[in-house]
């Protein structure tokens, strides 16, 4: 068994230059340029190996970011226009998430051939797996085109989108029209690329304390499935628009990480699109922010355990040069005493009177940021309300963010009685250059109050856009259709645009060495903005989506 996907190892991110310090000859993973996986023995298996190996070689944990607006964004217009007519011919546009149901209609051209150049499956180990890579199975065009003209198609592909998401944002993004349905996807003449991402290993679950029964996924196999989509654009020499419509509360929120990075260099290559939904935690009560200015130089904050949430972390991010001890008591009030920061220790407290269990990573400095890092890990915490107490040991002023975990990994029933909305986009929607879109909704101009909200944690601007995302069109697997509400799927209806610039940019001959961060800057000009409001803003970005004032303002120049 190939130990990316054998649960005795750990998934360890390194550096390149690390590897030589790691490799045993079969036990490391290429990522990208800068980033491998190390692929190490589980021996123990217990919580503080997150100690043992620091938090950022850990990947993240993502989960994914959702649950007619063609006109709203000026779609509609530019197709119409006779001078453009951009459908995204000649793009390809790719979909890194739960699979698809490739028999849909809305994936066909007209004869019942599959619009799918191709679909690597991360859960399958039967097949061959692309060329260059180690795990999964990779079916073709032909694989595909062969499977629909049998009686039992999944004999032969047996690829599947069981939870839906997948094929709801690629529907979204470049689904085949459908006048009955009132539906049809921003290019229905791109060609789709999948990749079906495969679920996080229950080990990493473990690691950071995420309910046994949660569907997520982890950020290397992103950052792999990312990988793959840019080698087949630059195999075959055609644009390529990615969408990633998931992410985490993990990590520090500033635009650092291993994804991050990826996404940051891709987004600056020629013909190569990034877009990245917010996240939809601005109103789930999970993120707390404080700034202390006086003394005592100290801050307690209240945590509500709902009764269903047995497992879930709790992270803790000071701006330097803050050093901050921490202090959890229970709703009991046993507590576990101060806790002072550590290069690497891991401390584990079992409360004598209820048999709630914390363990404390309280990091003076982790390695991605250089900031300080306190990871509170919770095991069948009591019910009630949880007082977290930090205080500066310098004595100075201080502020910090906390974050509880994403999207299903915990319930609402967890959450910070005095909850703050903003920095609240999820990663890797930090980072600099993809295109990082919020959700609102077409019908009334409203922001959807879940969208993710700015800025990163460093205060740099994001969301970028804002884009049509409440009860989309969509399809679901089985030939049918439905809706669609999140970030995620604003996030698919701009990667569409995103796409139609491309395609007038690079297969029409205007601008051949776009890059995505030049649209990026285009859709920002030519954004809608309400005169009511101050631009750029943290809920808003830069304003609404509208590709036709871009496409005005490009034959003004």
């Amino acid at each position: 068994m190939q130990k990316i996907v054998d649960e005795n190892y750990y998934d360890i991110i390194i550096s390149n230059v690390m590897i030589p310090n790691y490799d045993t000859g079969d036990n490391i993973t290429h990522m990208n340029l800068r980033h491998s996986l190390a692929h190490i023995p589980i021996t123990d298996g217990v919580p503080c190996d997150l100690g043992t190996y620091p938090y950022n070689a850990f990947p993240s944990v993502l989960t994914l970011s959702s649950t007619i607006s063609l006109e709203k964004s000026g779609i509609g217009t530019v197709q119409r226009n006779p001078y453009l007519a951009l459908f995204g011919r000649g793009i390809i546009v790719a979909v890194i998430d739960t699979g698809i149901d490739y028999q849909h209609q809305a994936f066909l051209y007209n004869d019942g051939t599959t619009r799918i150049l191709s679909l690597w499956d991360q859960t399958i180990q039967e097949g061959p797996p692309p060329e260059g890579f180690t795990y999964g199975t990779e079916y073709t065009r032909e694989h595909i085109n062969v499977a629909l003209k049998s009686e039992d198609p999944l004999s032969i592909v047996p690829s599947v989108d069981t939870n839906g998401h997948g094929t709801a944002i690629a529907s979204v993004l470049a689904g085949k029209p459908n006048l009955e349905q009132s539906f049809s996807g921003v290019v229905p003449e791109a060609d789709l690329l999948i990749v079906k991402l495969k679920p996080a290993k229950e080990n990493l679950k473990r690691i950071f304390f995420v309910p046994e029964n949660a569907e997520c996924y982890q950020e290397s196999d992103l950052i792999i499935g990312l990988n793959y989509v840019v080698s087949v654009g630059l195999r075959l020499n055609r644009p390529v628009v990615v969408c990633v419509a998931m992410g985490t509360n993990q990590s520090s929120h500033d635009g650092r990480g291993a994804t991050s990075y990826y996404t940051n260099y891709l987004a600056q290559q020629p013909q190569t699109g990034i877009i990245i939904s917010s996240g939809n935690e601005a109103n789930k009560r999970r993120h707390y922010f404080n700034n202390t200015t006086a003394a005592p130089f100290s801050n307690q904050f209240e945590l509500r355990v709902g009764e269903s949430d047995k497992l879930f972390s709790v992270e803790l991010w000071p701006f330097a040069p803050s050093r901050l001890s921490i202090e959890i008591i229970a709703p009991n009030q046993e507590s576990t005493g101060a806790v002072f920061p550590t290069l690497g220790e891991c401390r584990e407290f079992s409360f004598v009177l209820n048999e709630s269990g914390v363990w404390i990573n309280n990091y003076i400095f982790e390695e991605e940021t250089g900031d300080q890092l306190i990871l509170m890990r919770f095991r069948n915490p009591i019910p009630g309300i949880w007082n977290i107490r930090v205080e500066n040991l310098d004595n100075e002023a201080f502020s910090f963010h906390v974050w509880l975990p994403s999207g299903d990994l915990i319930s609402e029933e967890t959450f910070f009685v005095n909850p703050n909305p903003d920095t609240t986009i999820t990663s890797p929607g930090n980072a600099t250059h993809p295109l990082t879109v919020t959700a609102y909704n077409q019908f009334n101009d409203s922001i959807l109050p879940e969208s993710g909200r700015g800025y990163t944690r460093t205060g740099f601007i994001k969301p970028d856009i804002s884009a049509p995302g409440f009860q989309l069109a969509c399809a679901v697997p089985g030939n049918g259709y439905g809706t669609i509400t999140g970030s995620g799927c604003a996030a698919a209806h701009a990667a569409g645009i995103v796409a139609m610039v491309f395609e007038w940019a690079v297969p029409r001959g205007n601008y051949t060495n776009i890059t995505g961060n030049d649209v990026n800057r285009l859709i920002i000009r030519g954004a809608q903005r309400n005169s009511d409001y101050t631009y750029p803003n943290n809920i808003w970005g830069y304003g609404q989506v509208e590709v036709n004032r871009l496409f005005e303002r490009l034959t003004n120049i």
